[in-house]
């Protein structure tokens, strides 16, 4: 095999890795890939904010703490476009078995503290609600029910 034809079969091998490579990493899936630090220092106490008088339209969003830099850096809160039959489930840090990590606010359509993504998942485990009437699987005496209230 000659030079050029190895040449020739290296780009076309670098070209067709690449149309393969590029759509897979741009797809929305891989735009909602996060990365969640754990970190020994906790959280300083929650800046007092004095929260503005309703908008029309718009949520508030309380100012939470970011890691950013080895440091806590505080950020503000902010007023974000409603999301009609959602609410607002703000930022917070929580203690896991490794140290603390940043939970990041999220709308939620129910209420339940189930991320929505996971709410088909969870309604057969202990901590979902099968029947829809607020009471976890785990303490539901009637889980099957969905008429009970």
């Amino acid at each position: 095999m000659s030079r050029h034809s190895v040449f020739i079969a290296l780009a076309a091998a670098a070209i067709s890795t690449s149309a393969l490579v590029v759509p897979a990493v741009l797809t929305p899936a891989a735009a909602q890939a996060g990365l969640n630090i754990v970190i020994a220092t906790p959280p300083p106490a929650p800046v007092y904010e004095v929260i503005p008088a309703p908008r029309a339209g718009y949520v508030w969003a309380p100012g939470y703490y970011r890691w950013e830099g080895g440091r806590h850096i505080w950020t503000t809160g902010r007023w974000m476009p409603e999301r009609v039959g959602y609410r607002w489930v703000p930022d917070r840090w929580d203690h896991g078995a490794n140290g603390w990590y940043h939970v990041a606010g999220r709308w939620d359509r129910n209420g339940n503290g189930i991320p929505d993504r996971y709410e088909h998942r969870a309604d057969n485990r202990p901590w979902g609600d099968r029947d829809h009437d607020g009471i976890p699987n785990a303490y539901d005496n009637h889980p099957y029910n969905p008429y009970r209230r």
